[in-house]
């Protein structure tokens, strides 16, 4: 394994048999069967990862994407089918609840036993006990038995052991999204403490913020094969074309008579194939309309900056024809002063009929992480149906309480069909907007206090 790299994962495989009845199972692990009664399901298909030492990485994808698998492997819960994992770095893993814990045993006992199991003495688990009882500050119910524990408190125990055991590694599979607000905020508050002192971490969430906030790279993973590594960014808006099947996949079928050379081809890089197609946006046109070319902004008086990496998807019932932002004054801006009143404005045009379109608008900064934004269902604004040919104009007028910077806009027009969510025209990161502010507050918000100091009461004269 190269210098540098602290996991490394080579042309890994996890294979499992898929039985239709329990006695099938049985007679094929007997070898009484006379013929394959089984359906293979591949969790992890040939897939290739590197984890440079020092770095944070993020797994996204849907439930069944082979995510959680890869962890144990990595981890040694579980054996390959075939290919490789060269890991280089002491690990520490938190996985699914239960992972490594004995029920009968009290959570002193349990905390010596996964130290154990991770590779120290008992002499170095003790030097640490106290730092482990402080960050799961359980109380007196660390001497009762885990079974007795409740969820909540399980994770606050479990995720005390494997984050104050230093390591060099730490694999996280979810557990964060169990505890209270304040066991989550100290649980990421030890994560940037992890990250400034160079440790790496390999984690599963589908937080898309904490991936976004915390990740180096991310890790695109569908149907167990490794469908794009990159920025956080990159993979996220790649997983939410996955999400609304508007990505292009091969089938299953298609990949069952695939060899490995061409599983890897049909799933390249998924960040190359969304450069591909932003370089030939410029010339795509939807049912007839030039989408891009008119939403980019070729619109006398407007100045608003477009973004020309503009990720764009849809199934073609509607075109965002248009879309700007105009200031308090009316006029078409990508700068509005922090304070004062904007819009965000919208032209859609729609090539046949929808039954209640869906329009929307997102901020995010420029780590991708979205801040905010709204729709016209949840704003109660539009919630009738149109006819092929119609074109409506949106608008949404609001405050801007953003502190000051740069931000990008996401459009996008849906709704929900036979009650499937469908996606007729989206465009991600298409417009800048920058807000200028002579006062910065804390965090991504104004929360336009108002300060007041005064004397206080003297009830002694």
């Amino acid at each position: 394994m190269e210098n540098g790299i602290a996991i490394e994962v080579k042309n890994l495989t996890k294979s499992y048999k898929l039985y239709d009845k329990p006695m099938d199972r049985l007679k094929d692990s007997l070898g009484l069967a006379k013929k394959r009664k089984f359906k293979e399901h591949l969790a992890l298909n040939n897939v290739n990862l590197s984890v440079k030492k020092g770095e944070t990485v993020g797994i996204i994808g849907t439930n069944g994407s082979g995510k959680s698998t890869i962890l144990k492997i990595i981890t040694g819960v579980l054996t390959p089918t075939s290919g490789e994992v060269n890991v280089d770095g002491h690990i520490s893993a938190l996985l699914e609840l239960g992972a490594g814990f004995n029920m009968e045993y009290n959570g002193i006992d349990n905390i010596y036993l996964n130290g154990m199991m991770i590779g120290f003495s008992e002499d170095e688990i003790t030097k640490r006990l106290d730092s482990i009882l402080e960050f799961a500050d359980i109380g007196d119910y660390v001497y009762q038995p885990v079974k007795t524990y409740s969820s909540g408190m399980f994770v606050r125990l479990a995720f005390a052991v494997a984050i104050n055991i230093d390591p060099e590694i730490l694999i996280v599979d979810e557990a964060l999204s169990v505890g209270d607000v304040f066991f989550q905020a100290k649980c990421y508050h030890k994560f940037e403490e992890f990250k400034n002192q160079g440790k790496t971490i390999l984690f599963v969430s589908h937080d898309l913020s904490s991936i976004s906030k915390y990740c180096d790279r991310a890790v695109l993973l569908n149907q167990g094969v490794l469908l794009g590594e990159g920025t956080p960014k990159e993979m996220i808006d790649i997983y939410k074309q996955v999400l609304v099947g508007q990505y292009p996949l091969p089938s299953s079928d298609v990949k069952s008579l695939l060899d490995d050379d061409e599983v890897r081809n049909a799933a390249a890089s998924a960040s190359d194939r969304a450069k591909e197609k932003a370089s030939a946006k410029a010339a795509n046109e939807l049912n007839g309309n030039n989408a891009i070319r008119s939403a980019n902004g070729e619109n006398q008086g407007d100045a608003s900056v477009k973004n020309p990496d503009t990720l764009e998807y849809g199934d073609g019932a509607a075109v965002i024809e248009e879309f700007y932002a105009t200031d308090s004054t009316g006029m078409r801006s990508n700068s509005i002063i922090k304070g004062t009143d904007f819009a965000v404005h919208m032209k859609v045009k729609f090539n046949r009929d929808v039954a209640a379109p869906i329009f929307a608008f997102t901020f995010k900064n420029i780590m991708g992480i979205e801040i905010t934004g709204t729709n016209s269902m949840v704003e109660k604004a539009f919630l009738e149906p149109v006819k092929a040919g119609d074109v409506k104009e949106i608008s949404f007028t609001q405050n801007m309480s953003l502190q000051g910077g740069e931000y990008l806009i996401s459009f996008g027009v849906t709704g929900f069909e036979k009650d499937n969510f469908t996606v007729y025209h989206r465009l991600y990161d298409a417009l800048n907007i920058t807000v200028v502010s002579d006062k910065n507050t804390v965090g991504y918000y104004d929360m336009n206090s108002k300060c007041e100091v005064k004397d206080a009461k003297n009830d002694n004269k």
